[in-house]
Formats: structure tokens, C-alpha cells, sequence
């Protein structure tokens, strides 16, 4: 799953609100995952809004990411399976609807 806690789009925190919750997704992430396991840090990017904002990536199950996100406020997250990229909404409307191919997203 790939999951930001920067404020929510019509929300708008200071940079400094930003950072707090982002840092502490992070350190919930890093303590929820197996030995084995990473996270990784993920910037999305909207060609058609330019809006960029990084996030992170982290093997969770489904439904505990959603539980996180709306824990830090999200109103959606992201999956990938198997190459397939899925967008959700964390409350109840909770639900795999595709995106596209991952991969395809990918800029280095």
C-alpha cells in the first residue's frame, strides 16, 4: 500500500504540520511491519494537477491501511498488486477501483 499523511486536498497545514504527521506515519509503519520487510518512502505525482507529495510504501493488509489512513486523516490510499495499481477511499466506502499499471507510473 502506498499511503501519504500530508493534510487532505480543501485542508491546508504548515509545512511544519506536514512533516510532524509525516514523520510519524513513518515511525507507525516501521513499527507495524514484519522482520524482513520495508518501508520505502514514495513521492505521487499528478501530471494533470502537478501536485506532487511523498508518502510511503509499506506491505500492509488492506483493510489495517485503510484503518491508518483514516487514522492520519487520508481520504485514500494506494495499492499495488501484482503490477496493478488500485486507489481506495479509507472510510467506509472502502473499495479496490483500478488505476492503471504501476510500472507504467514509475519515473526514476
Amino acid at each position: 500500500m502506498i499511503l501519504t499523511a500530508y493534510a487532505t486536498t480543501g485542508t491546508s497545514w504548515t509545512e511544519e504540520e506536514n512533516a510532524d504527521a509525516d514523520r510519524k506515519l513513518e515511525e507507525t509503519l516501521r513499527a507495524r511491519v514484519g522482520e524482513g520487510e520495508s518501508v520505502q518512502r514514495i513521492t505521487g505525482f499528478s501530471p494533470t494537477t502537478g501536485h506532487a507529495e511523498p508518502g510511503w510504501a509499506a506491505p500492509l493488509p488492506f483493510e489495517e491501511a485503510c484503518d491508518l489512513g483514516a487514522r492520519f486523516l487520508q481520504d485514500a490510499l494506494y495499492v499495488v498488486r501484482e503490477d496493478r495499481l488500485f486507489v481506495s477511499h479509507c472510510d467506509e466506502r472502502r473499495a479496490l477501483e483500478p488505476v492503471g499499471f504501476f510500472r507504467e507510473r514509475l519515473e526514476r
